[in-house]
C-alpha cells in the first residue's frame, strides 16, 4: 500500500502556476484600467473595455484551469477574491467619480461584497457554502453592467436596466449568503471544518460566484 502521507506533499499544487499567475496578472491590471478609464476620450475608454474585458475573462480561465488541474492553493483562495473584488470595485469607484453611475448603487455593491467576504472569515472554521446560481449571474451581471458604462455609447436606458438588475441580484444574494452563513454557523458548532464544495468560503478559485 502507498503510504498517504508520503504522497500528499508531491500532490500539493505549486505555488506558482497557471492558475496563481493569471490571478495577479488581474490585479496588476486594475491600476492599468484605471488609468485609461480615468484619462478620458474615446480612445481610452476602448482601452479601458478591452483591459476590462481581459481582466473578467483571467477570473473565468484561472478558476476552470484551477479546478481542472487541480491548482487550487491557499494562495490562490485569498489572492482571487482580492483580484476580482479589486477590479470591479475601481471600476464602480471610478464611474461614480466620473459622475456615471450613482455613488448610492456602488456604495451598495460595494457593502454586499465587503460583507460577504467578511461572512466567510466568519465560517471558515465550520464549513463551506457552495456556489449559488445567483452568484454567478451577479457576477456576470456586474461586469456586463460595468462593460456597458466603460464603452463610450449611449444605450442609457439598457445601461439602466442591467446596471439595475445587477444591483437587485447583488443585494438578494448577498441576504441569502447571510442566511446560509448563520445556518452553517448553528448547525456545526465546532471548528472541525466542513466538506469542500464548489466555493470555498476562503474564497480563490474553488468558486467564484457567491
Amino acid at each position: 500500500m502507498t503510504d498517504p502521507d508520503a504522497a500528499g506533499p508531491a500532490a500539493r499544487p505549486r505555488l506558482i502556476n497557471i492558475a496563481n499567475v493569471l490571478t495577479m496578472v488581474r490585479l496588476a491590471l486594475v491600476p492599468v484600467f484605471v488609468v485609461f478609464l480615468m484619462t478620458g476620450g474615446t480612445g481610452w475608454r476602448i482601452a479601458a473595455f478591452v483591459v476590462f474585458g481581459a481582466a473578467s475573462f483571467t477570473d473565468l480561465l484561472d478558476g476552470e484551469l484551477a479546478r481542472r488541474g487541480g491548482l487550487i492553493t491557499d494562495f490562490g483562495k485569498i489572492a482571487d477574491p482580492i483580484a476580482d473584488k479589486a477590479l470591479t470595485g475601481s471600476a464602480l469607484i471610478s464611474l461614480t467619480v466620473l459622475g456615471e453611475v450613482a455613488g448610492w448603487v456602488t456604495a451598495l455593491i460595494l457593502a454586499r461584497e465587503v460583507g460577504v467576504t467578511l461572512l466567510r472569515f466568519w465560517v471558515i472554521r465550520r464549513g463551506v457554502i457552495p456556489a449559488s446560481r445567483g452568484g454567478k449571474v451577479k457576477t456576470l451581471l456586474q461586469i456586463v453592467a460595468i462593460g456597458l458604462y466603460v464603452l463610450p455609447i449611449g444605450l442609457n436606458v439598457l445601461k439602466l436596466v442591467i446596471m439595475g438588475a445587477a444591483l437587485v441580484v447583488t443585494m438578494l444574494t448577498g441576504a441569502d449568503y447571510v442566511v446560509r452563513a448563520v445556518r452553517l454557523r448553528r448547525a456545526v458548532p465546532g471548528s472541525q471544518g466542513g466538506a469542500v464544495s464548489g466555493e470555498s468560503m476562503a474564497g480563490g478559485h474553488a468558486g467564484s460566484g457567491q
